[in-house]
């Protein structure tokens, strides 16, 4: 899988996630340290990866654009140590790595994990 992180996502992530096989960049590493939320949706969406975050604004975008893609992945823990985000993410990404692929919203917090298909306007209309 390919991801991209955000600014607030510890760059330690970025170099497990790549030992584990994955393709990482971070914005920091890649000149969109100071672009905005949807400069880097665009980025990501462009290069088919998926966000990592912290930032609930992504969610915000994503709804109001109707878009499949991309996939965010928002963490919500109290510890966001790299260790921490690191054993949320191994515990939950086996459970999400199928949807993620389809376009989803995925909100990581210390014991759930919630899940919205993408573009969240359908799940909207069949409620």
């Amino acid at each position: 899988m390919k991801f991209l992180l955000n600014m607030n996502v510890p760059r330690e992530l970025a170099y497990r996630l790549t030992l584990q096989g994955h393709v990482c960049r971070h914005v920091g590493e890649v000149g969109l340290a100071r672009a905005s939320d949807s400069t880097i949706l665009t980025e990501a969406r462009k290069n088919g990866e998926i966000i990592i975050t912290h930032d609930l604004d992504y969610g915000h975008l994503l709804a109001f654009a109707g878009e499949k893609s991309p996939s965010v992945i928002i963490f919500r823990l109290f510890n966001s140590h790299p260790q921490n985000l690191w054993r949320r993410l191994q515990e939950c990404l086996s459970k999400i790595e199928n949807l993620l692929v389809e376009g989803v919203i995925v909100l990581v917090e210390e014991t759930t994990i919630r899940i919205r298909n993408l573009p969240l306007h359908r799940d909207l209309e069949s409620q």
